[in-house]
């Protein structure tokens, strides 16, 4: 490992730092402001606003409006949110976008692919999002944000990418495959995170979040239908659904044994997109047998780490 990180790794390490004292201070701002709100109806900080879209939209603007100088105050807090929506939803169109250039081949250079696929999902996104600004929107964003964006359906993915990550395909070749494209293997605390620690968290706060379920409601006055609840989980299992459907239609189109299935599948297929990072000695380790040196090598299947 190097004594000195490179500037790669020193702009993870201030991301990091800048988002941890970005949730520091935002909890000052937000706590002083409802104390302020409190304070001000004679009310206790429970009482002001619930957390979600209600703090956004309806706590915080009534708070800058008692403000000194409210204008420059109510332009600079919703200047704030445009930014901080378009910050995520760069975030959230790339890796949408990304995973789904991903499943079909590299076209030609020059071509407008992805550019194509990004205006298609922006598009999709807005013809959706139009619902959100109607008289009702509030009770769709709210629906949507309470379902599908938070909560049960991320703890639901975050366990299954540890688990996928680190029991699957491997913790250690995992880090092997850092270590090619970094140049040293990471901390043995990462090994156990993606192991056992980060699941076993999952776990505990998607049981906690089942056990203590409680009807959504909006702004502690309005309490969503039956209705609304099941359209509500239909959106978060359209999201968790397709790990175990996607598990079971591989398994279904395999041939062989369920046994012989789950190694076919479970065995990572190694090609030239894999071997660019690696140094000369490295691939050379990964080169097929002798018999299988006419077979193309992004069909090489290979079975063992390098490091």
């Amino acid at each position: 490992m190097p004594l000195w990180p490179s500037k790669g790794q020193w702009d993870a390490y201030i991301l990091a730092v800048i988002n941890s004292l970005t949730s520091f201070f935002a909890g000052f701002v937000v706590f002083s402001v409802l104390g302020f709100m409190a304070s001000e109806q004679g009310v206790d900080v429970s009482q002001v606003a619930e957390s979600g879209p209600g703090l956004a939209f309806i706590a915080y603007p009534k708070a800058v409006t008692l403000m000194p100088l409210s204008p420059l105050w109510a332009t600079l807090f919703f200047f704030m949110l445009l930014v901080l929506g378009l910050d995520s939803q760069f975030v959230g169109v790339e890796g949408f976008i990304t995973g789904i250039l991903d499943l079909f081949p590299q076209p030609a250079a020059g071509s407008w692919r992805r550019e194509v696929t990004a205006a298609i999902c922006c598009l999709v996104c807005c013809i959706i999002d139009l619902s959100m600004v109607t008289q009702g929107g509030m009770y769709v964003f709210q629906l949507f944000d309470y379902y599908s964006a938070s909560g049960i359906t991320l703890l639901w993915q975050a366990f299954w990418e540890c688990v996928v990550i680190a029991w699957v395909y491997g913790a250690d070749r995992f880090m092997d495959d850092i270590a090619r494209m970094i140049g040293y293997r990471p901390l043995p605390y990462m090994k156990w995170c993606w192991s056992l620690i980060t699941p076993a968290v999952c776990v505990g706060i998607f049981l906690f979040h089942v056990v203590n379920y409680q009807p959504l409601t909006y702004n502690k006055t309005y309490v969503y239908p039956w209705w609304g609840e099941a359209i509500g989980w239909a959106l978060a299992l359209a999201s968790m659904l397709c790990i175990p459907c996607t598990v079971a239609y591989k398994l279904l189109r395999s041939e062989g044994s369920l046994q012989q299935r789950w190694q076919v599948l479970t065995t990572p297929v190694w090609g030239h997109h894999h071997l660019e990072y690696m140094t000369p000695e490295a691939e050379a380790k990964l080169l097929p047998p002798d018999g299988l040196a006419a077979a193309p090598m992004e069909k090489a299947t290979l079975f063992e780490t390098v490091i």
